[in-house]
């Protein structure tokens, strides 16, 4: 790639599904063409067939902008198979519990299987086609166990779908300073390892990690994001407007329509251009 050809990047937008006002957020930044990916919860509280629709015809306006599922293995969102355990009151398990007993080997890889091939039908079945690509909700796809039922379930039923994979494009010195993300960078060796063994394609490259529920400037974090960021790299981001399913649902809430207010700012296309980005499909 010679200096002067911009670096071509996924800017997914997790979530779709979880709410009406995350919803409406991302097909807005779609529309405005300040995405070119969203990642689809088929368990969430806002999918029916209207929220489908209205997804599908703003993506019609913008084709370099992919449709993905986003796996969903953790509270307060619940299981599509009768048979997924472990439960906590017809729930999935909290994000920590469900880590914890990955790592301890306590999940059945076979159940996390069939939940996985029920969703990617769930997706089939609402937008008549497999996804484009396939990522886990707070990054559940990395997790131990889960790994590697995700991507055998990817390569049963949707192999032509691309996978995320969450390690980042540094080195070591300025990865230090993140321990979430530094942490996902240790998951996602493992990660990739298994992907390239399996066949499956995943981005070069990641960012997007950072404290939600505190906050920050977007504008700052967007400008560290696309620092170093690789062509094909990708950087996930939450936009929404808050609403009372939102609330119930997530303890990430203004953050959301903070990260919206800059994604559809004169100031966004600005910082591509400066940093020589372009949101064409890679």
């Amino acid at each position: 790639m010679s200096a002067t050809t911009p670096r071509r990047i996924w800017l997914c937008a997790d979530d779709y599904g979880m709410s009406p006002g995350v919803n409406r957020a991302i097909r807005e930044l779609i529309e405005q063409k300040r995405l070119n990916a969203t990642s689809v919860m088929v368990v969430g509280a806002a999918i029916d067939r209207a929220e489908i629709d209205g997804l599908l015809q703003a993506v019609a306006g913008n084709p370099n902008c992919a449709i993905g599922l986003h796996a969903t293995l953790t509270a307060p969102f619940a299981p599509l198979t009768l048979h997924f355990r472990p439960l906590d009151g017809g729930q999935f398990l909290p994000l920590g519990r469900l880590l914890r007993a990955s790592l301890l080997r306590r999940l059945d890889p076979e159940i996390v299987h069939a939940e996985l091939l029920a969703q990617i039908a769930a997706f089939r079945q609402m937008f008549g086609r497999a996804p484009d690509y396939i990522d886990g909700h707070q990054h559940v796809q990395l997790f131990p166990q889960i790994r590697d039922a995700f991507l055998a379930a990817v390569k049963e039923a949707a192999p032509n779908a691309w996978v995320r994979q969450c390690g980042r494009s540094l080195p070591l010195s300025e990865r230090l300073g993140n321990p979430k993300a530094l942490l996902l960078d240790t998951l996602s060796d493992t990660f990739r390892k298994r992907a390239v063994h399996e066949g499956i394609a995943f981005n070069t490259g990641f960012a997007g990690a950072y404290d939600m529920v505190r906050g920050r400037d977007f504008a700052d974090a967007m400008t560290e994001f696309l620092s170093g960021l690789p062509d094909g790299g990708l950087v996930m981001c939450h936009p929404g407007y808050v609403d009372e399913i939102l609330i119930g649902l997530d303890n990430v809430t203004h953050q959301r329509e903070r990260e919206f207010a800059y994604l559809s700012s004169d100031g966004f296309p600005r910082l591509l251009a400066d940093s020589n980005v372009t949101l064409d499909r890679p």
